[in-house]
């Protein structure tokens, strides 16, 4: 949540990245206000897109309110560091950044509709920052799986530019990958109670919401 601090701006290198380890994170097997399975395999047709807006906690709960999406997940991603844990992640020293793992029913839901909650609910002009959460956890990225969804984000990044320019905002810093080239291309699932955490602590830090201007 806060890790503050001009020195975690800066994204660690592979190299230089903190060491990890083999065993990955125990979590619940299903989502506490979904009621559908955490992991993978997914029911057939269904896609699965990243989102890093800043703290995870209020990022997740955007996605898990949309209708036709199947099942939400927090974790890491983007980084370096195998299996790491949420004390490792607030160091800087990974080069993660907090994510939600979407799963969703493109027959059920656009993808447009998930990115017009991404743009609209968190400042993507402010690199490595969202307000008071200051480090390279909290940059705003989209990780894809497929090209279409790439092809997607990207253009839905240059039409809310155009939007953000308009309004006299400034010039979006958000990471658009495919999954393969977004540090080490995997998604470790944080500790078990970050997830649907803002369910379980209705009264939790959220400072997402509406911001700047409207994507549609």
């Amino acid at each position: 949540m806060f890790g503050i601090g001009t020195d975690k701006q800066e994204l660690v290198t592979r190299e230089k990245a903190m060491a990890g380890r083999s065993e990955a994170m125990e979590i619940s097997p299903t989502h506490a206000v979904l009621g559908t399975p955490l992991q993978a395999p997914w029911p057939a047709g269904h896609e699965v897109i990243y989102f890093a807006m800043g703290c995870f906690w209020g990022s997740e709960r955007i996605f898990w309110q949309i209708p036709g999406v199947y099942v939400t997940a927090v974790g890491y991603m983007g980084g370096w560091t195998p299996n790491p844990n949420y004390v490792e992640v607030c160091t800087a020293q990974t080069a993660h950044t907090e994510t939600v793992q979407v799963v969703y029913d493109p027959s059920a839901v656009a993808l447009d509709t998930l990115l017009a909650a991404f743009w609209e609910n968190h400042d993507a002009t402010t690199p490595n920052r969202q307000g008071g959460d200051i480090g390279t956890q909290y940059r705003s990225a989209i990780y894809a799986t497929t090209t279409e969804q790439l092809t997607a984000a990207l253009a839905s990044r240059d039409k809310y530019q155009a939007k953000l320019s308009d309004g006299g905002f400034g010039t979006i810093s958000t990471e658009i990958l495919p999954v393969a080239g977004a540090g080490d291309g995997t998604f470790y699932y944080a500790e078990d109670y970050h997830q649907a955490y803002l369910f379980k602590n209705p009264g939790g830090y959220c400072n997402h919401g509406f911001c700047q201007v409207s994507y549609a």
